[in-house]
This record gives structure tokens, C-alpha cells and sequence, in this order.
């Protein structure tokens, strides 16, 4: 994937989206529902995206590919 996103909660409490590499968020929200749809947003409209969602604690959740033709095939096991 070209754009990699990442949905995680800053110390402060609130959740951010921040492109991977990025200096600061692309989005900053105080639930993290809203985060993770305007991140989301965000990566259909550059193609060619990941979003990565984080837990409160920072453990990875989920990853969301766009466009969805760009997921990888479901592997056994």
C-alpha cells in the first residue's frame, strides 16, 4: 500500500488519524468512531490505502484496505 493510516489514542485522550511518517495528525477527534470514519475518508479518497486500527492501549486491532479490490486474498489457516 502506498498511503498507510493509522487510528490510535494520543495521551490526552482524544484518537487521531495520522498517515505513517507524518509529523502530525490528519485528523484529531474526542470519540474514536469518529476518527476512524473521517480516516477512512481520507484513504478512499487517495486510493491505494491502508488504515490501521489501534486500541486504546495501542495493540493493533484491524486493517481496512482501499479500494477494497486491493485486499489481499483470504489465506487457510
Amino acid at each position: 500500500m502506498k498511503n498507510k493510516y493509522h487510528v490510535t489514542q494520543r495521551p490526552d485522550g482524544k484518537w487521531q488519524g495520522k498517515q505513517e511518517g507524518a509529523a502530525r495528525a490528519s485528523v484529531v477527534a474526542d470519540k474514536k468512531s469518529d476518527a476512524q470514519q473521517s480516516t477512512i475518508d481520507i484513504a478512499k479518497n487517495k486510493g491505494d490505502a491502508s488504515v490501521y486500527i489501534h486500541d486504546r492501549g495501542g495493540k493493533f486491532q484491524e486493517e481496512r484496505t482501499y479500494p477494497r479490490s486491493q485486499d489481499p486474498p483470504e489465506s487457510k489457516g
